[in-house]
């Protein structure tokens, strides 16, 4: 069932959309070849946690044995999300995915950028620039009166006119109360289907996209998504609420 929320339960969502957001502009300096994800992860946690928030995604997972132990889901290149913070250095070249969830006040918020780390190929700017602007042109449908697959279209027109993939395993979702709750946000779909966008919602929509196929497979580690074919994938991020019957970014 998909929750509604008033004003004030919006506004304590932007409280922790916005701790999201620093945290991505933080991460963005870091980010450079020689650096360690795991070095990212605990600065991303310390600044979580000066703010009296918690990690959202630390101890997150359905297996008991095999709770997500990060701040950070921190992907790279093929990694297309989920990928576990290590001693693993960044280099030259190489796409970084980082996903991070905050939750303050008994709310979430959920944002995702993904980072050139240094210089990186014409086909990874390529890529990283057309998720982007699938994130955008997704957001550009969640208006009152549109239903959930107008935003799922949008993302997978602008994608796929460029020769890209949308994965089909993963979706966007609400988010609120829960870090993942009602409705699920595919990035593929047909226009005019699903359910109507509301006055109220709170989305995180969220484009993967793999410069090659859209298969995806799971890593033996349980969490990290990996591309099939071995292609690079990057990953772009907003949570969003319906104000005034149109879309307004919370993690901006």
């Amino acid at each position: 069932m998909v929750q509604i929320k008033t004003k004030q339960e919006i506004e304590l969502i932007r409280g922790s959309s916005k701790i999201v957001a620093d945290v991505l502009k933080l991460i963005k300096a870091y980010v450079k070849p020689g650096v360690t994800t795991l070095e990212l992860d605990r600065v991303a946690e310390d600044f979580i946690r000066s703010f009296k928030a918690e990690p959202a995604f630390k101890g997150y997972g359905a297996n008991k044995n095999n709770l997500f132990p990060a701040t950070l889901c921190t992907s790279i290149d093929s990694e297309v999300v989920h990928g576990i913070p290590a001693k693993r250095v960044l280099r030259e070249g190489e796409i970084l995915s980082v996903d991070v969830g905050v939750k303050k006040e008994g709310w979430y918020g959920d944002g995702a950028y993904s980072f050139a780390v240094g210089e990186v190929s014409k086909e990874k700017q390529r890529l990283l620039k057309i998720t982007e602007e699938a994130l955008y042109k997704g957001i550009e449908q969640a208006v009152v009166g549109n239903r959930i697959h107008d935003i799922s279209y949008a993302v997978q027109e602008r994608v796929e006119a460029e020769g890209f993939s949308v994965v089909r395993d993963l979706v966007g979702h609400g988010v609120g109360k829960e870090l993942h709750e009602e409705p699920s946000v595919p990035n593929f779909g047909k226009p005019g289907t699903g359910i109507k966008i509301e006055e109220g919602m709170t989305l995180a929509i969220e484009p993967m996209v793999n410069a090659g196929k859209w298969q995806v497979r799971v890593a033996p580690d349980g969490w990290t998504i990996l591309t099939e074919d071995g292609r690079p994938s990057a990953h772009f991020e907003h949570t969003i609420a319906i104000v005034n019957g149109k879309a307004e970014i919370l993690t901006q």
